[in-house]
Order: structure tokens, then sequence, then C-alpha cells
């Protein structure tokens, strides 16, 4: 029998409260690129069986609710559709998020990812929920207040299924961890946002000419380079700062993980 041991791979939760981390701003993006360019299958079929499901998820509800139309119209049905639908898909979403985090430590996937964390998804949805409103209160009362929670929050759902925290618990240690490199973390993402932005040009340019089918073209395929791209960064970003446990062995290194994560 192979002996085995449990190394950790990049930072921990002790040390970052402490503020015993660094971030590299170019390092996470160059490192997130080369990992894209292997790996954004997995992560685009994860996000588009997500999508697909929203979508679903969303006709049904509105339904009921008078349909799609009626709900637009009124605030009130569009906050509970909202809501309704970020507590369905936030579970098979962490599994996106998690993807990112794999490949951050040299662990392979697969698009069935997303229904690995399933037995955790009442926290999950819990977790989504809270952050989103308290991220919305932020947004309400000043911009900078919810662009500052935004970039706080955006690694407490791994935290919830990874390190097995509660919802409440994972919010509080991403906010007083990421206080220390908010800065950095705020420039990355709104590095990736103008990537965005950027690829939405051509859609923008061509869309009153004969040529907007191409600019569409264009776009999708941006976008198949930019969402892995975000996940890759988070998980970067993730390793870093909170690390994550490997079984080690002569022959293998795979998660130290329960029964209720994905088995790489």
């Amino acid at each position: 029998m192979d002996e085995q041991k449990i190394v950790q791979v990049g930072g921990s939760i002790e040390q970052s409260l402490q503020g015993q981390y660094t971030i590299d701003v170019s390092s996470v993006l160059k490192e997130a690129w080369q990992l894209t360019l292997g790996s954004r299958i997995a992560i685009n079929l994860g996000l588009l069986f997500t999508l697909v499901f929203a979508v679903i998820v969303s006709i049904v509800i509105s339904g009921y609710m008078g349909g799609i139309e009626e709900v637009i119209k009124d605030p009130q049905s569009s906050t509970l559709l909202n809501i309704v639908v970020v507590l369905i898909i936030s579970p098979l979403l962490v599994g996106v998020e998690m993807m990112g985090v794999f490949h951050a430590v040299g662990l392979k996937t697969n698009s069935k990812m997303i229904f690995s964390y399933l037995k955790r998804g009442s926290w999950v949805a819990v977790c989504a929920l809270l952050t989103s409103v308290i991220i919305s209160i932020g947004m309400s009362l000043f911009i900078l207040p919810g662009i500052y929670l935004s970039a706080a929050f955006s690694l407490a759902l791994p935290l919830v299924v990874e390190k097995n925290l509660s919802p409440l618990k994972a919010i509080i240690i991403s906010l007083k961890v990421t206080r220390f490199q908010w800065f950095k973390l705020v420039s990355i993402y709104a590095l990736l946002l103008i990537a965005l932005f950027v690829s939405l040009l051509p859609l923008v340019i061509l869309a009153q000419t004969q040529l907007s089918v191409i600019g569409v073209m264009i776009f999708l395929v941006a976008l198949t380079f930019i969402a892995p791209l975000f996940y890759n960064v988070k998980g970067i970003l993730y390793r870093e700062i909170f690390g994550m446990q490997l079984s080690a062995s002569s022959t293998d290194a795979t998660p130290n993980q329960t029964n209720d994560t994905f088995s790489a």
C-alpha cells in the first residue's frame, strides 16, 4: 500500500487571517491564461448546462407568476424570480468555481463536476443568497461599498464546500481575509471586466450592419475564453489565500475531501 500523507498546497486560513499572503496581479492573470488554454472545455460545458437550466427554471417559474413579460414589469416579481434562480443554480455554479480551484492545484476536471456538491447545496444556496443581498444593499447605498463587498465575498462559496464552513462563517472569513489585498483583487476583476467589454465592441459596432452575425460570433468565441479565465483566476486566488489539502502518495495526488465533493 502506498504511504499516504496530507500536503497543503498554497496558503491557509490561519495565515491569511493574519495577512500572511501575497497576490501578484500579473502572475495570477498569466497563470490563469495558461490554465484556460488547457482546461476551458470543462468549464464552458458546465456553464452552458447551468445557463440552460437557469433559463428553463426562469421560464417555468415566471409562468406561474403571469408570464415573463409581467414579471419584468413588476419589480417585486423580478426580485423574487432572481432570488429563486440564485437559490436553485448556485449549487451547480459552485461546481464550476471548484473547477478553477482544482485547475489551480494541478488536478483535472470534467463538466460533471457541477453535480458534485449537491449534498452541500442548501448551505451553498444560503451563502449565495446572503452575499447577493448584502452586495445589493451595498450597491444601493453607495457603489463603492458594493464593489468592495463583491470582491470580498468572491471566494465565499468555495469555502462552504471545500472547507465545509457554514455560510455565515465563510462570509465572515472571506471578508476578514480579503481586506489585506482588496485593491489587488479589485484590480484583477476590473481587468477581466475590461476584457469582457472589449469583446463586446465588435458586437456593438456591427449591430446595425449586415455583419452583425460576425459581431455575435466574435463575442461568443471571446466569451469561451473569458468565462473560464474568470473561474481559473478565482481558483488561483483561492489557492493562494486559503490553500487546499491534497492526499499525496508516491503514485498519485488527489484532493483530501469528504464524500460530497468531486473525486478527481
